[in-house]
């Protein structure tokens, strides 16, 4: 077995472990390519170094492109999908102004949270319903 044939694997292998290092990283990926060139200097001993990288950089790219098709499209659906989307979660819910929408700006308390809310101008004490999330800020129309 040549140094660079053992330069492969070792490196086939430190990619694979460092995939148990850092799960969910693709390393583990990369690691079956540089076994794909182990494999390659063995029926082909005398191949290019630049034939190496070009084999490794294709070998990369299909496993990688195999672990997103096959793998990462599979993730289970959660039952939840707004979990942790707070804003997302209030889309419907009605709720006084606490200060008014003024020039399309204004504030809300929602729970023990304030809110910036934007909307057609309308006095403190008004009540809006949030109709979407853009950015940090609530869209409201007023209600009634």
């Amino acid at each position: 077995m040549t140094h660079v044939q053992i330069a492969w694997a070792s490196a086939a292998v430190v990619l694979m472990v460092a995939e148990i290092a850092a799960p969910g990283a693709f390393m583990l990926w990369l690691g079956f390519a540089a076994a794909g060139v182990f494999l390659l200097l063995l029926a082909l001993p005398d191949l290019a170094a630049i034939w190496q990288a070009v084999a490794f950089v294709l070998l990369a790219i299909g496993s990688v492109s195999v672990y997103w098709k096959l793998f990462r499209s599979q993730r289970a659906r959660s039952d939840q999908p707004l979990l942790n989307r707070r804003a997302v979660q209030l889309i419907g819910q009605v709720h006084p102004l606490e200060t008014a929408i003024v020039n399309g700006r204004g504030r809300v308390k929602i729970g023990d949270a304030f809110w910036a809310v934007e909307g057609a101008d309308a006095p403190a004490g008004a009540r809006v319903r949030v109709v979407a999330v853009h950015d940090m800020s609530l869209r409201v129309e007023r209600e009634g």
